[in-house]
């Protein structure tokens, strides 16, 4: 996750204290960028950087929507933590001696550290990686699904789709950041609240801006134009986590997201999309947030449901047209060693 009041690094201490100030998403402090010229020192280059992500945070998983369907999963290397932290932040206990195999690290605070010893604030994901050095390049979660779009497109599949066309971008960009204010931060406002009137004034512009894209959604299949941009991808992380975690933990509950014909249906359609659904681990995301979020949850006791099989179910949303990736192609079958666990996806009822 990223920064939150200087205090997302998962540690005990910051943990206990969500809930007692007022929600505020801290800049990325490490904001240089992997660019086709390497104008911040970082040339796009296949195989030079590892993408460091939880399956449990919605920022990590638009850079692994991106990744994969911009097919960079065999230039970009892929390392995934362990959901649940403790004192040092994000761990690679998921891998064999609890250490990432490509890094050699147990923490991703190594990595901070390489790159800045002391740095004051959290250890967050999405995070980047150069291998060779060990050092973090950035954890600018906004920008680095975009560079991602525009920058590493030499590494591109053949096929890929225009996440971010050139033609659209005035719209995406708007339709994003009011997303972003009231959508993507909107539930952590909610949930973080230290009291009544903060988490009544975040959780109705929440629902006013989910009645705005519902509309909007109403007689059209994406967000902005006929295909999938990255509005789509960081609308969907929030959709997709909001039923499991949001509408109870965060006490975001005005309606469910399944109880919305029109963002039910739009949920359901990305998720089936090859790229979508194939990165969501719903084990993962519930455990995180039930048993991480000590301040909010001190029992840390994890919720049976909901109930996970209708994201299998029909969904309707052909009707209104639209082509998924443009001009583009599906992406490939899911890398060895990548596919969500069973645990972590809906079972098929027979």
């Amino acid at each position: 996750m990223s920064p939150t009041n200087g205090a997302a690094d998962g540690t005990a201490s910051s943990n206990a204290a969500y809930g007692k100030k007022p929600f505020k998403r801290s800049r990325s402090h490490f904001a240089d960028r992997i660019t086709a010229d390497g104008r911040d020192g970082w040339p796009v280059e296949a195989g030079r950087y590892r993408l460091v992500v939880s399956r449990a945070c919605p920022w990590a998983n638009r850079t692994m929507i991106s990744r994969r369907l911009l097919g960079l999963e065999a230039a970009l290397s892929l390392a995934i933590t362990d959901p649940i932290q403790d004192d040092r932040s994000w761990r690679f206990t998921l891998d064999p001696e609890d250490r990432d195999p490509v890094l050699g690290i147990r923490y991703l605070s190594e990595a901070y550290d390489a790159r800045e010893t002391g740095y004051p604030g959290g250890v967050s994901v999405p995070a980047i990686v150069d291998v060779p050095s060990g050092k973090l390049v950035t954890n600018d979660f906004q920008q680095i699904t975009l560079d991602f779009a525009t920058q590493w497109t030499a590494l591109h599949r053949e096929g890929a789709p225009d996440l971010y066309p050139v033609a659209l971008r005035e719209e995406i960009d708007t339709v994003m950041e009011d997303v972003y204010q009231d959508v993507n931060n909107g539930v952590y406002r909610s949930g973080f609240a230290p009291d009544q009137e903060t988490y009544e004034k975040a959780c109705r512009a929440l629902f006013r801006r989910l009645d705005g894209v519902t509309e909007r959604l109403s007689d059209q299949r994406y967000l902005v134009g006929e295909s999938i941009t990255e509005a789509d991808i960081r609308l969907f992380t929030t959709l997709v986590r909001f039923d499991p975690v949001y509408h109870g933990h965060f006490k975001c509950n005005l309606w469910k997201i399944a109880e919305n014909p029109v963002l039910w249906a739009y949920a359901r359609d990305l998720y089936q999309t090859p790229g979508f659904g194939d990165t969501v681990d719903f084990d993962h995301i519930k455990r995180h947030y039930y048993q991480v979020h000590t301040g909010v949850n001190p029992t840390g006791i994890v919720p049976l449901g909901p109930d996970l099989t209708g994201w299998l179910a029909p969904h309707g949303r052909e009707r209104l047209g639209g082509r998924p990736f443009g001009d583009g192609t599906p992406p490939g079958a899911v890398p060895p060693g990548e596919e969500v666990p069973p645990a972590g996806r809906p079972v098929p009822r027979h």
